[in-house]
């Protein structure tokens, strides 16, 4: 099979499981915090993980160099991703947080361009556009409620921030995905998550270790739902796709998540699903549909519009 195409398919299972995270969310925001939440089934993560990068480790020989790489990808990536967006919200409204994320493939197309030189062609241009109005029909309710007043900057700005570190994140690990395993990715960068993490769940959150006893069974089905899907098998899957596709790519893909996640919520939580949400994630799929065979097959067959 083409390792594009594959890497594609890839990234579709990829933002499949990504948005089934809100749904894991739901079920353990009333017992869990939200440090807690990013730092405990990254924990789980790293002992899943912990066998099979011990396997890698003594078959390439890692020095503490090579391993440090991933302490500023942590620290200005996947931390200010994590945790500002998780305050940001906290300032300001949930439908900003939604409607800000939008502008992450940009920003993420742009870091490439500037650190990895990657270009935007006239074919990624036109299904970032499609996709684009697709998920501003999904998002028609966040788009009603969103609030972008003064009252809002602080937690509007930090979400800013979250976003610059999660294309940062992105195209930092693309830059060195050709050194590692997709499994001693994912690993380094929790190993460091997790100490970074740890004074905020220390400080704010110390009080849930004396409850894990009593959480009920929702809030483990949320808990197991964010380990092995979102933080574990996800994040294999998409370094692994990481290797064979440009960041810009792999941001563009992210609007799945808005495709995946209205007929999940429907299903699972219940939300109605109405016609421009259909209309939204038909412009959203089709406009992946069309990237994923133009960049897999594109350029034996002349069909890349740059």
């Amino acid at each position: 099979m083409n390792k594009k195409l594959f890497a594609w398919i890839l990234l579709f299972c990829c933002n499949l499981m990504w948005a089934l995270q809100f749904t894991g969310i739901k079920l353990i925001q009333e017992e869990v915090g939200p440090y807690f939440t990013v730092w405990g089934p990254m924990l789980f993560s790293l002992l899943l993980l912990l066998p099979f990068v011990a396997k890698d480790y003594a078959k390439n020989k890692r020095s503490p160099r090579e391993i440090l790489a991933f302490l500023p990808l942590a620290a200005l990536g996947a931390f200010p991703s994590q945790v500002l967006m998780t305050v940001g919200t906290r300032f300001s409204l949930a439908s900003n947080a939604a409607i800000m994320v939008l502008i992450l493939p940009v920003l993420t197309a742009l870091l490439a361009f500037l650190i990895l030189k990657e270009k935007m062609t006239r074919i990624r241009w036109i299904c970032f556009g499609v996709a684009l109005i697709g998920v501003i029909l999904c998002s028609t309710n966040d788009i009603r409620q969103m609030n972008f007043g003064s009252e809002y900057a602080l937690g509007n700005g930090l979400i800013f921030l979250a976003l610059i570190g999660n294309a940062y994140y992105n195209v930092g690990c693309k830059k060195i995905a050709h050194k590692f395993t997709g499994m001693e990715m994912v690993f380094y960068t929790y190993l460091f998550m997790v100490i970074l993490l740890s004074p905020f769940v220390l400080y704010y959150e110390a009080d849930i270790f004396s409850r894990i006893s009593s959480f009920t069974k929702d809030t483990w089905l949320g808990l197991a739902n964010l380990t092995i899907l979102h933080n574990f098998l996800s994040m294999v899957l998409f370094f692994i796709a990481l290797k064979h596709l440009e960041a810009t790519d792999v941001a563009l893909s992210n609007y799945l998540i808005a495709f995946f996640g209205v007929p999940i919520a429907a299903f699972w939580l219940g939300e109605k699903l109405g016609t421009s949400a259909i209309i939204g994630g038909t412009l959203v799929f089709v406009s992946m549909l069309i990237l994923t065979l133009v960049e897999s097959y594109g350029k034996d067959k002349n069909l890349t519009l740059e």
